[in-house]
């Protein structure tokens, strides 16, 4: 919105006036659902605006949903007592519903031998396998940002459960991924099966190659599954 010289009575909306808009007071998408009494023959002005924000926010986030939270409480409830949960800091439950965190302040190098240990090769590929050792190598040095990219993209998710990959069930497996004819790997993006924690990777000529494919497929498909 801007705001003229001319006072309030000018605020628009992308140039346009807010009488101009047509709104009353129905929720937007459910035409049988008033706002207020008389809302259906109630236009929204610059001057009850707030008034017409405020109920669609209530609306939308707080009596609109008030079923569905009470249904997904007492489910809550039924497994682990909600009052139960007073006993731990916020931080310790976003851990343990959402995973360890990748702040600044908790960030750490993925180690090497902790790669090794941890993820698992199959198809093509062993430990020893020469494109493993750089994908653990190029893995060792992401920073925090790189680190949560890569996750998403190959566990849809942007962060490890609590334990590291450790925890990560099932463990993260990577393979070989098949090449037709005299294809050149090198040209190919690596492919993931987010569902089951599995990364399927070219056999790249160089740890360059594999550095520069594994940062487009984390940046470009982590939000899609045009790569699995």
């Amino acid at each position: 919105m801007s705001v003229p010289a001319l006072g309030i009575d000018a605020l628009d909306l992308d140039g346009c006036p807010i009488a101009d808009l047509g709104l009353d007071f129905v929720l937007p998408g459910h035409p049988n659902i008033e706002l207020r009494r008389g809302g259906r023959d109630t236009a929204v002005t610059i001057h009850n605006l707030h008034q017409y924000i405020a109920l669609v926010t209530h609306w939308f986030l707080v009596e609109g949903v008030s079923r569905q939270f009470e249904a997904l409480r007492e489910g809550f409830d039924s497994v682990f007592p909600v009052n139960r949960l007073r006993m731990f800091y916020p931080e310790e439950l976003e851990n343990v519903f959402c995973g360890a965190g990748l702040g600044a302040a908790t960030h750490q190098r993925w180690d090497v031998r902790m790669l090794a240990e941890c993820c698992r090769t199959d198809h093509g590929f062993t430990q020893d396998s020469q494109p493993i050792q750089y994908f653990y190598d190029i893995l060792n040095n992401y920073n925090r940002d790189e680190q949560r990219l890569f996750l998403q993209f190959v566990t849809g998710s942007p962060r490890l459960p609590t334990g590291g990959f450790k925890a990560l069930t099932p463990p993260l497996t990577i393979v070989r991924k098949k090449m037709d004819g005299n294809q050149n790997p090198d040209d190919y993006l690596p492919s993931v099966m987010t569902c089951v924690n599995y990364l399927k990777l070219p056999e790249y000529s160089s740890r360059e190659a594999m550095r520069q494919k594994l940062k487009v497929a984390a940046s470009e498909g982590s939000m899609s599954f045009h790569l699995s």
